[in-house]
């Protein structure tokens, strides 16, 4: 078998423990749905393990591993945070880690009912997270940067599943982020991958923020985007108002990405329906739903 075409089991990842963290090993394991990049199991009641499958470095999991721990700390919401490593080894010739489990339901399978907490809670957790990075941070070639360097991707989604009906909406929404002025402040740490697989909801509203295997030094429009990708309608100017450091045209580059994203849900969602690999069908609904908030702006 080629790695990606190693079957995960319960099994192997009991065997996994039992080699290389044996006292975590008499935990149950049950398998999370969803993942894509890595494929999640609930080890007991606070812990998981990630396993790396379709990503094809470890490139995203080791800098889970190197950042997080410092950044959870001062994060008002939970985080997954890595407490055990495990090397690629014979059985499983790629990394896989041990980390706090977050709970709640994913948005993907979920819904927010309480906006305006919602609203507030997200605003709170971005100022938080949006302080300057370090010169050693990561740097993302496809995220954090200004949106004219998405163009060739925004492009390809558009053409892939935009309805007739809106397509001349989208396309001013991108056309006006692109032309809208880069960050001018100094890189700040950046998710870069909000969307409602990647977050837990709780009693109607924002409990915890997942896979950050995406985070970068960047421009916080990235992350701000989620206030259409997340947020129920309506609630936008609240989480606007509430996190009070994006400018004009960080909203404007803000809503272009946010555009962007709810058409890479949609197709991921079409690629559900069509058996495709990487097919997601619960992502689509949600994200047509987010692309009409975008459109009214609300």
């Amino acid at each position: 078998m080629t790695d990606t075409e190693i079957e995960i089991t319960a099994d192997l990842v009991r065997d996994l423990l039992r080699e290389q963290h044996p006292d975590l090993a008499g935990l149950a394991v049950r398998e999370v749905a969803g993942g894509w990049g890595n494929q999640m199991w609930r080890l007991g009641d606070e812990l998981a393990v990630r396993m790396q499958r379709m990503d094809p470095t470890p490139e995203l999991q080791l800098k889970e591993r190197r950042w997080l721990p410092e950044l959870a700390p001062r994060l008002p919401l939970p985080v997954p945070t890595p407490v055990r490593f495990g090397e690629p080894s014979e059985r499983f010739p790629k990394h896989w880690t041990v980390m706090t489990w977050v709970s709640g339901e994913p948005l993907d399978h979920g819904s927010i009912s309480r906006g305006a907490h919602a609203a507030d809670t997200l605003a709170g957790f971005l100022r938080a997270l949006h302080v300057e990075a370090p010169a050693e941070a990561p740097i993302a070639a496809d995220r954090g940067g200004h949106p004219v360097n998405c163009t060739d991707g925004f492009e390809e989604f558009f053409r892939a599943v935009v309805p007739d009906d809106i397509a001349a909406g989208v396309r001013s929404v991108w056309d006006d982020a692109v032309a809208a002025h880069a960050w001018e402040g100094p890189p700040v740490w950046v998710h870069g991958d909000l969307h409602p697989a990647n977050v837990v909801v709780s009693d109607g509203t924002l409990a915890g923020i997942v896979d950050f295997g995406d985070l970068s030094a960047g421009d916080p429009a990235w992350d701000l985007a989620a206030a259409w990708v997340l947020l129920p309608a309506g609630t936008a100017s609240r989480f606007f108002d509430t996190y009070a450091h994006a400018d004009e045209a960080a909203i404007r580059r803000a809503r272009g990405l946010a555009a962007m994203k709810c058409l890479f849900l949609m197709l991921m969602g079409q690629n559900g329906d069509r058996g495709l690999p990487g097919g997601k069908p619960n992502w689509g609904p949600p994200g047509r739903a987010a692309l009409d908030r975008v459109l009214q702006g609300v």
